[in-house]
């Protein structure tokens, strides 16, 4: 596999990829760069402690360490964006198959998630792992799809290296302007099929957000416009901005 900017290690199985380059940065290893993709994970990581194994060869399963230079932390948040960008876009390059983005971490094509990204923070330098979890020829759960139910025969190989030049070349870009570029929130917004949705916002401590989504912000944020709920009409609190959450699709706004 060709590794461009990238230093890639293949190993047939292990729990997690993102755990384990977690683990290689806590014992002292430079990770910035550093690539491990899995033929199996046991314990795939997902948000909110969620896990799934995947069967030999059914999924690209990676994960990457990507060193934050310079660029504020509080623009760390675009990086599963910018990762779910590049998903999308080497799919299409290799299958011909449009997927769109789920705020804040998932893949979807037709009806399914097709990939799921988490992007954890490495201690103590300051590199981001994330990991990319993408459905090749199974499905891992009855909500989820893969490439070959959607019709795709896929050279895992040639799609993984497609999926990692996408994703060097966005991050090249997020870091030289310290966050994301005009170019980079473009693409995500004409990707995302979250804005312009009606959703509804699950968030910690048992609160729930209903409204439309509006737009992500320079800090990779959710805008929800609430309309007149709870409101008296002011901007400030008709527009709810959320940084973490889980999203349910509700239905399509009316235009």
């Amino acid at each position: 596999m060709k590794s461009g900017p990238w230093r890639i290690d293949v190993v047939e199985e292990t729990g997690s990829t993102n755990a384990d380059l977690l683990a290689r940065a806590a014992a002292g290893e430079e990770i910035d760069g550093a690539v491990l993709i899995a033929e199996s994970q046991t314990s795939g990581r997902g948000r909110n402690g969620r896990s799934w194994s995947t069967p030999p060869g059914s999924q690209i399963a990676l994960s990457a360490g990507v060193g934050v230079g310079d660029v504020p932390s509080a623009a760390w948040g675009w990086l599963p964006l910018l990762a779910g960008v590049a998903v999308v876009d080497a799919v299409a390059e290799v299958t011909g198959i449009s997927a769109g983005l789920k705020w804040p971490n998932d893949v979807l094509a037709g009806d399914g998630k097709l990939a799921g990204i988490l992007a954890e923070v490495a201690a103590p330098a300051p590199v981001v792992v994330v990991g990319i979890g993408l459905n090749v020829t199974e499905a891992p759960d009855p909500v989820a799809t893969s490439l070959s139910l959607l019709g795709a025969t896929v050279d895992r190989t040639v799609l993984t290296e497609a999926l990692l030049r996408h994703l060097a070349a966005r991050i090249d870009g997020w870091r030289a302007a310290r966050g994301p570029d005009e170019g980079l929130a473009a693409d995500y917004r004409s990707r995302s099929v979250t804005i312009g949705n009606r959703v509804r916002a699950s968030l910690p401590g048992d609160r729930a957000v209903d409204g439309v989504a509006v737009d992500v912000d320079e800090l990779g944020r959710l805008r929800i416009d609430r309309g007149d709920q709870r409101t008296r009409g002011a901007e400030e609190a008709r527009v709810v901005t959320v940084s973490a959450g889980d999203i349910t699709h509700l239905r399509a706004a009316a235009p």
